[in-house]
């Protein structure tokens, strides 16, 4: 073979090598391309899942973080605060940088820098568990740290640090840093029931958390490792080492320079903590309980949510006369019973809008207890004017409280006074003053039940009772110190009443206000018949049932007591209901178990008087200075003052001249100071007596032609204002 030939071979056979070499660089471009794209999409896929699964580990619902509610006053005075963890949540917007720089520093110094996960933290911490041959805990950055805080439980399993490293990612996914390193702050334990940096700061420095120093914020920053190892209250050699290495290290970070390290790690811990009373006040438990109660029936906000939603409400309370009213109920003179456990409630309500201001249900009531406020009692006499003459005196053609009614015993209704005594007739005026059960039942007899619980219904105390005996306050369930001073706010305020409450705002975790008090009030009575009922019940205060203690300033009120059923002579319930110019009270007396081992040994006067040196002692010590007395409304008529007529004594037969008949009787008497009483004067004759004239706020009366008359004559006094005559005089003669 020629030389050519053998070299025409050659290159053949070197061109097809060639092409093999290329075909076969392009076969294994190709297969790495596969496999990059394999890859790519298998960690594509990968990270897609581990997104996935953070997603349906990280619950949106526990980035909501657990946040204190706070119960205040107007005057925005805390009183109670609700929580299942103590915290008040904080923007990082108001929290200084050289705080938030100082949690960085010491928990996560590339916190800026990853994205959820550090790599190269995770290389040691599993380096070092290899070492260790244990599950050390190491290599969380913040966002796995708040992952596993609100996510996840506290074992060390390989399983939940997975699931701490999705929960990771899509936090960083999801958040901002700031917005990771805000709530990572404010989930934090501090220790002691602490809740986040703005509790922390408040409990240890006694500061808001704005205004932190540098040193302060170390310290805090460092308790995070472990808050009760490093407390400065319990251990604070350590609390001073540790914040010292969070400076050190906000110094290698760049965070601080060497002169501000030096300055603070210089500085003392700063703690500053003031005694914290207010949590221990007992006198605001039967207040804040009335308070949650309402928010759960008004507002949809059960005792749970308000542990954790962080509402901030306002209520009504008056500090000092709720403090005012529990100090007196320690008072055991107050309180009488034939053993321990005498117990009472008294609320108090601005008579205008029925802002309940005082609220007691206990002697020593502390929360969680039978608050007996709002426990119903059988309410005796008390019931009287809300449930019968209130009612009857809106029929103004029929009944005025001069009215004249029986006051009898009467088989059919087998009612009985109190006192055993009875006048046969009497005024609806005198009625209330004095109590007289029997007027009370037979004026329900005549108006009607059904008229008198409709009234009830709109004082927001509806009854299914239907005898007579709710003119007593004889009921099956009984009604609550609370619906009681509720009702005799109608007679306080014009004849309107106004629901009673005790919440005046809340607002949500974002300060935005989701509820805000307005007061609606609903017409029950005439203005004209409340102020005749107020009228009556200050005489009753004055003079009548409920006279018992001291108050120098004006107060309408009314009694009642119920009998013990298992003990005779002995009380089971006392009461008194009333009301000042400016509020409402009402307050009851008794026993939790009714028994032959638990009886009062008194009445109605004890309520009546603790009631009294309550408003004495907020007159006195409070310095607003309570009205002295009510005021008529506009477009009213004024009550005339009943007319107690006299016993008429020393009458006087004697002889007088002139005119035209020359001789003249003249009767003399003595008898009312009052100048309304009329004075009729009778002459004595066989069958009915001659009405020979009257007089008018005289004492002396001329009868003509008396002359060689044997005429005997006496004298009646009369009520102008009900024509009921009183007793008359003892007879006299002209001779």
């Amino acid at each position: 073979m020629s030389t050519e030939k053998r070299t025409e071979q050659r290159n053949e056979r070197r061109n097809e090598r060639r092409k093999n070499q290329k075909n076969l660089f392009r076969q294994r471009i190709k297969w790495l391309g596969i496999a990059i794209a394999a890859v790519f999409l298998l960690l594509l896929s990968g990270y897609g899942l581990l997104i996935l699964g953070g997603k349906m580990i990280a619950d949106e619902e526990d980035l909501q973080l657990d946040l204190t509610t706070t119960i205040r006053t107007e005057d925005g005075e805390v009183i109670r605060s609700l929580y299942n963890e103590n915290r008040e949540y904080v923007s990082s917007e108001h929290i200084p940088d050289h705080v938030l720089q100082a949690f960085v520093a010491v928990e996560d110094r590339r916190f800026y820098e990853h994205q959820g996960v550090d790599l190269q933290s995770i290389g040691r911490a599993v380096y070092r568990d290899i070492i260790t041959r244990s599950k050390a805990e190491g290599g969380s950055t913040i966002t796995q740290q708040l992952s596993k805080n609100l996510f996840l439980s506290n074992d060390k399993a390989w399983s939940r640090k997975i699931k701490e490293m999705m929960a990771s990612l899509y936090l960083e996914r999801r958040l901002s840093k700031d917005d990771i390193l805000e709530l990572y702050v404010n989930q934090a334990y501090f220790g002691e029931g602490m809740y986040g940096l703005q509790k922390a700061s408040e409990h240890f420095f006694s500061k808001d958390v704005g205004d932190l120093s540098v040193s302060e914020g170390a310290l805090l920053a460092g308790m995070m490792k472990a808050p009760n190892g490093y407390s400065p209250i319990n251990h604070p050699e350590k609390a001073a080492e540790r914040r010292n290495i969070v400076l050190n290290t906000m110094e290698s970070a760049g965070f601080i320079d060497e002169e501000t390290l030096q300055q603070e790690q210089d500085k003392g811990l700063g703690i500053n903590q003031t005694e914290e009373e207010r949590e221990d006040n007992p006198w605001v438990d039967s207040y804040v309980d009335i308070a949650i109660k309402e928010a759960a029936e008004e507002h949809d906000l059960t005792f749970n949510e308000l542990q954790s939603g962080g509402y901030d409400i306002t209520v009504y309370m008056d500090d000092d006369y709720q403090q005012i009213a529990y100090q007196n109920f320690q008072e055991d003179a107050f309180f009488p019973g034939n053993t321990e456990g005498t117990e009472g409630a008294f609320v108090m309500l601005d008579k205008d809008n029925g802002h309940i201001v005082t609220a007691i249900g206990g002697r020593e009531y502390h929360f969680g207890d039978l608050n007996r406020a709002n426990v119903e009692r059988q309410p005796g006499s008390t019931f009287k004017p809300v449930s019968v003459y209130g009612p009857a005196l809106m029929q103004e053609d029929t009944y005025n409280p001069y009215t004249v009614i029986p006051d009898q015993y009467m088989e059919e209704y087998e009612v009985t006074n109190a006192n055993g005594e009875y006048k046969n007739n009497i005024t609806i005026y005198q009625a209330i003053v004095e109590s007289t059960n029997t007027s009370a039942v037979w004026l329900l007899d005549e108006i009607g039940v059904d008229n008198s619980k409709s009234y009830l219904e709109k004082m927001g105390m509806p009854i299914d009772d239907k005898g007579l005996s709710i003119a007593l306050g004889g009921l099956e369930k009984g009604v609550t110190p609370l619906q009681m001073a509720q009702s005799y706010q109608s007679f306080a305020d014009n004849g309107e009443m106004s629901k009673a409450t005790a919440i005046a705002e809340i607002q949500d975790r974002n300060d935005e206000v989701i509820y805000e008090s307005e007061t609606n009030k609903e017409e029950v009575f005439t203005p004209q018949v409340a102020w005749d009922i107020t009228e009556m019940l200050k005489e009753t205060v004055r003079t009548g049932t409920a006279t018992a203690g001291s108050y120098g300033k004006e107060l309408a009120g009314k009694t009642g007591t119920t009998q013990h059923p298992l003990v005779d002579g002995a009380s089971k319930d006392a009461w008194f209901v009333g009301y000042s110019p400016d509020y409402v009270t009402a307050m009851w007396m008794g026993y939790d178990q009714s028994d032959e081992e638990h009886y009062l040994t008194g009445g109605s006067s004890y309520p009546t008087s603790l009631t009294k040196k309550i408003l004495t002692d907020i007159d006195n010590q409070t310095g607003s200075g309570l009205t002295a007395s009510f005021e008529m409304p506009e477009g009213v008529e004024a009550l005339p003052e009943p007319i107690d007529l006299p016993d008429i004594e020393n009458v006087d037969a004697s002889y007088t001249f002139g005119g035209f008949a020359m001789v003249k009787g003249k009767l003399t008497w003595e008898g009312s100071t009052d100048d309304r009483v009329i004075y009729r004067v009778y002459k004595e004759e066989e069958g009915n007596d001659e009405l020979v004239g009257e007089v008018e706020g005289e004492n002396e009366f001329i009868v003509d032609d008396v002359w060689f008359r044997n005429e005997t004559y006496y004298v009646v006094p009369v009520d102008p204002i009900t024509d009921m005559e009183g007793s008359h005089s003892a007879s006299v003669s002209f001779f």
